[in-house]
């Protein structure tokens, strides 16, 4: 008899379609398979009248989910790429339908939730931080830009917060999720299990219920459950923060930064100087252009052609061998400084893929 534990358990409990990303050694980061899995189910469950709201988890105490799986993604990269990019193509039409789902999705972002992990939590109708989330975008430390419609979350943070983020890589608590966009509720770990039950019986006994009266006993149930969250330590920050990284480039921002007297703004010149030079100019072009775009199926559009190319490129491999395969934490860029990437290197990144397009927007 087979032993093998599924990536994703989908089941019933009461009304809500429960998902548990289930890889807890591997912090339950997202394989190409996983991925295939959650949009088979969502898409079973659109049209299951037992499902009447979907709740996604992960499974262990430390994180709903680290991201994609870079390491594979890493192998994949220099052995051309095409199964990555297949992934990238998984993943962001999950993201588009987590965003657009006929019921409502609530996730609970308990724990790590990076990368992949904001993808399939953060677009979510009611999203869920507790005492123990740690939110980030941290692409641009392994060479890539964030991705799974994680740069229109940034882009549409206050002020410069997500520029900061972006550029920075730098972790959110749960105060600074709210603060920016990327939760809705503070819920306390240790009340989220009777929340869930509460959100099971509920729905369970909402028969006959509009999708508008369900979406109103899920979000009322989860207020109060709530509580008021930890203060937010970017929120005293925006000062310097909006000043900074107001400017139109990279170096002007790391200038800015740095004469600005400021000690957390030293500090996150030099998290900036430390990542892919090319990643950063890259990312700050992209957060802007985000902003200008109509909708999140048009920013994963140019996500990606950004995250195809960047998986062409030196700085990915060498980012995540840096990090994550050798852990020497000391990637060698290329090109190595800020002054060498030019408007074209990143108008490449940007540039329609020929053949080669996610077309949702």
């Amino acid at each position: 008899m087979s032993t093998e534990v599924a990536e994703v358990q989908a089941f019933l409990d009461g009304g809500v379609g429960r998902l548990v990303l289930n890889r807890p050694r591997a912090l339950n980061s997202l394989t190409h398979g996983m991925v295939t899995a959650l949009r088979a189910t969502l898409d079973d469950w659109a049209t299951d009248d037992r499902i009447r709201a979907v709740v996604l988890t992960g499974a262990g105490e430390r994180g709903l989910c680290a991201g994609g799986d870079i390491r594979a993604m890493h192998d994949d990269a220099k052995a051309g790429g095409a199964g990555t990019r297949a992934f990238f193509r998984d993943e962001y039409r999950l993201n588009a339908l987590t965003a657009r789902y006929p019921k409502p999705y609530v996730a609970v972002l308990d724990g790590i939730t990076m990368g992949g992990g904001v993808g399939v939590s953060a677009h979510g109708a009611v999203r869920i931080v507790t005492e123990r989330s740690t939110v980030a975008m941290p692409e641009t430390r392994i060479g890539i830009v964030p991705d799974v419609g994680g740069s229109r979350l940034l882009a549409l943070a206050p002020g410069e917060l997500g520029t900061h983020l972006g550029l920075t890589a730098a972790s959110m608590g749960p105060g600074d999720a709210l603060l920016c966009g990327f939760a809705d509720h503070f819920v306390s770990s240790s009340r989220v299990p009777d929340l869930l039950d509460a959100l099971a019986r509920s729905t369970a006994a909402a028969t006959g219920s509009t999708t508008a009266e369900v979406t109103a006993l899920v979000t009322g149930l989860v207020a109060a459950h709530a509580e008021p969250a930890p203060p937010a330590a970017l929120a005293a920050q925006r000062p310097w923060i909006d000043a900074c990284y107001a400017a139109d480039t990279v170096e002007e921002i790391v200038d800015r930064l740095l004469d600005s007297g400021v000690p957390e703004a030293k500090e996150a010149a030099e998290a900036v100087l430390a990542n892919s030079p090319t990643a950063v100019k890259t990312t700050l072009a992209a957060l802007r252009r985000a902003r200008t775009l109509p909708s999140l199926e048009a920013v994963l559009d140019q996500e990606y052609r950004i995250s195809c190319t960047a998986l062409e490129s030196h700085d990915m491999v060498e980012g995540i061998r840096a990090q994550v395969i050798d852990k020497d934490r000391t990637p060698r860029w290329n090109p190595g400084t800020l002054a060498e990437v030019t408007e074209a290197d990143v108008a490449r990144f940007l540039a329609p893929r020929e053949g080669d397009e996610l077309g949702l927007g």
